[in-house]
């Protein structure tokens, strides 16, 4: 029989941060019962872990703060609390060892999240934290309980505190459609609109283009970018052609600086250099050289190393007459225009930006319109590029929410038991 004397907490979505809200109110004896909405927790953590679940980054911790653009006052305490080498010792907790791969970012040494997540469910049951599945959250009723949707008809729970962590609108398949978003709406809170971020971009390639070369890698080539701050990006690495246009790495990286320039001018031009590691003097010189009988593009192979999709672009940008002109063939090497047009769907892309306006929030992540109800992870409104940065900052705001979701029905409880207390 459950002790009505111990608080009883709600955890809204399965996801790392509602976890991690969680782990923090299990370990302090609360009754915590989670519900996700998917027929089992942690789905958009098994699906980053495709490839190899990117924990954190270990880069210098001022560094990797800045990651978060203008949000690390809001997200500072949060960080703080749970630094990257913090979140390593935690998963090492776990049984699960990590390791820092040659860009700095930290794996599992397993690389996948499917143990990570076992050892942590294992852990959570241990805390007695309950888990519901197929529980789909619809908002409150007039008496401030939940309503829920599960497999056996509607509930509705009335627990002392509940933390919302259901996610942005990224990958809708995997639980984080943003519903959540008209609910806050309707009981007065703040939601910045939810956009794309680490997301693809169109871009208005020919058919032939499409067809060829939709799903090629650029590999190799550097990005460079000047936002509209006048500020300039350059970045080197990788990204993908795709049918709609551009998506990878190296994309993502200053998804943040093109979407805002689309939304201001509705358009945004950045440039690849196409052979980061030769000096346009020499490129020059090489596409100069006399080619004799050999086409265009056994030249640039054997001079200048480019082929397949590079030399695709080149034709795309440039037509038969620029191509023919070394001068700008060599100009545009260096340099090749990219317009993108528009930001790919929501539900494409890997996060999402916008959320829960923080000035609506208290400094332990409660809504100040709703006294009890804490919000952590993708919900709020920040946004990270891809590289570790994103988890850290949902297992750590999951993590800060919980820790507040205590201090506040500690004092409250406290509060009650000494008001119900007769004078002596």
């Amino acid at each position: 029989m459950p002790n009505p004397t111990v608080p009883q907490v709600a955890v809204v979505g399965g996801g790392p941060a509602g976890l991690m809200a969680a782990e923090m109110l299990g370990l302090a004896g609360m009754r915590v019962d989670v519900y996700d909405a998917m027929p089992s927790p942690g789905r958009k953590l098994l699906r980053a872990g495709i490839g190899g679940l990117n924990i954190t980054h270990s880069e210098a911790y001022d560094a990797f703060c800045r990651r978060y653009g203008e949000r690390p006052p809001q997200l500072q305490a949060a960080l703080d609390a749970l630094p990257p080498d913090a979140l390593r010792a935690w998963v090492h907790g776990l049984g699960v060892d990590t390791f820092v791969g040659s860009s700095g970012r930290v794996f599992p040494r397993q690389m996948k999240a499917a143990p990570l997540l076992r050892a942590w469910l294992h852990r959570l049951r241990g805390l007695g934290v309950r888990v519901h599945t197929r529980h789909r959250w619809r908002g409150w009723q007039a008496d401030g309980a939940l309503r829920m949707t599960g497999p056996d008809g509607d509930i509705t729970p009335k627990p002392q505190a509940t933390v919302l962590a259901l996610g942005g609108a990224s990958w809708p398949q995997l639980g984080s459609d943003g519903a959540w978003a008209p609910l806050l709406r309707e009981r007065g809170v703040r939601i910045v609109p939810l956009q794309s971020a680490n997301c693809g971009f169109e871009v208005n390639w020919s058919a032939y283009l499409r067809e060829r070369f939709a799903g090629a890698p650029l590999k190799s080539v550097a990005l460079t970018f000047t936002d509209l701050h006048g500020q300039t990006i350059r970045r080197q690495g990788e990204m993908t052609i795709s049918a709609h246009g551009v998506e990878g790495g190296l994309i993502y990286a200053v998804s943040h600086a093109l979407r805002e320039q689309l939304h201001a001018q509705g358009r945004a031009t950045f440039t690849l250099d196409l052979t980061p590691g030769r000096e346009a003097s020499r490129v020059r010189a090489e596409v100069s050289h006399p080619r004799g009988s050999r086409s265009l593009a056994s030249h640039l192979h054997s001079r200048v190393g480019l082929s397949g999709v590079k030399v695709a672009l080149l034709h795309e940008t440039l037509g038969k007459e620029g191509v023919a002109d070394a001068a700008i063939l060599a100009a545009t090497i260096k340099a090749l225009p990219i317009t993108v047009r528009a930001c790919r769907p929501l539900a494409e892309a890997i996060s999402t930006a916008g959320g829960v306006s923080f000035a609506d929030l208290d400094r332990n992540l409660m809504l100040k319109a709703m006294p009890g109800v804490f919000v952590a992870g993708e919900m709020l409104d920040w946004e990270a590029p891809t590289g570790g940065y994103l988890l850290t900052a949902c297992f750590a705001t999951g993590r800060h929410a919980g820790l507040g979701a205590r201090e506040w029905l500690h004092h409250r409880f406290l509060l009650s038991s000494t008001e119900s207390k007769p004078p002596t």
